[in-house]
């Protein structure tokens, strides 16, 4: 199934989009997605059972804002250079363990939503990354198939970075992480069982129309499986936690002098392979 949340910031509800791309309403039969319906198979199966009796009214989509397609996120882990060309471009070594840094909750925005250059920002940058999204509680997980069997689904994220903020300013990655608008996420989420390998998906992103990255979750240095593993070691991820992946080759940060960062006017569209596109302006903060 392909969810999502549509409306205005604040006010989304939920909806569906069915095989045939026909936008459905959801609000009948839940309340909202978020974590608590993530875990709730009876939830889930009413959805299923509607959408394939044809019961969802139909919603007119022309000017209908998408959010994010889960509401009221926990927390949103991080994983840092999980790419080998990605490590490469950057000059970094492939870690021994996945990095793990936090973004705010508050940070999701939806996928077409104006992102926001910070106020002396001169190294803005762009990240397409592979969002998977927890549906059970995971702690202490033994093995990759329980890892998966954790998971609810997947869905476009994009890990908006200020480098400068983030590595040049001291301490840790966080001040380059957390500005404001800097993870929109969505369009849909779409359910584990319609991803049935996370390592075979393509991600591409594009800035003012011009191709920068282009690659594979099959160059993850830790899948999927993993990630959600490892970082179950460490805490505990409740239903409706996001956990960002990693992004491939391609950012602004890899790239020759003078670095294209980004500035306001600039446009931002993105893609993973099953998962939808998004599409952002960047305007000053």
């Amino acid at each position: 199934m392909k969810l999502l949340r549509v409306g205005t910031t604040g006010s989304e509800r939920p909806a569906l989009l069915d095989a045939e791309g026909v936008l459905r309403d959801l609000s009948g039969v839940v309340p909202d997605i978020d974590g608590a319906l993530l875990a709730d198979d009876a939830a889930l199966g009413r959805i299923r059972t509607a959408a394939e009796a044809g019961e969802l009214p139909v919603l007119d989509a022309d000017g209908l804002r998408i959010g994010p397609p889960v509401a009221r996120i926990g927390k949103v882990v991080c994983i840092g250079l999980n790419y080998h060309d990605h490590a490469k471009e950057t000059g970094a070594e492939p870690p021994a363990e996945p990095v793990i840094f936090f973004k705010a909750a508050d940070t999701v925005v939806g996928p077409y939503d104006t992102v926001l250059v910070p106020r002396g920002s001169v190294k803005t940058d762009w990240e397409v990354e592979l969002a998977v999204v927890i549906g059970r509680t995971a702690r202490y997980l033994a093995s990759h198939e329980e890892a998966l069997a954790h998971v609810a689904g997947y869905a476009v994220a994009h890990d908006v970075s200020e480098r400068e903020f983030q590595i040049e300013r001291g301490g840790t990655w966080d001040k380059g992480k957390n500005c404001e608008t800097f993870n929109p996420l969505g369009p849909w989420l779409v359910t584990a069982d319609e991803v049935p390998d996370p390592q075979g998906l393509g991600l591409k992103l594009w800035v003012n129309g011009e191709l920068r990255q282009d690659g594979s979750t099959s160059d993850q240095i830790f899948p999927v499986a993993e990630v959600v593993r490892y970082a179950s070691q460490f805490m505990t991820l409740y239903p409706g936690d996001v956990i960002n992946t990693g992004t491939p080759a391609g950012v602004a940060l890899g790239m020759p002098e003078p670095k294209p960062f980004l500035r306001a006017g600039d446009v931002v569209e993105l893609e993973i392979e099953g998962l939808g596109r998004q599409r952002q302006e960047f305007k000053p903060a």
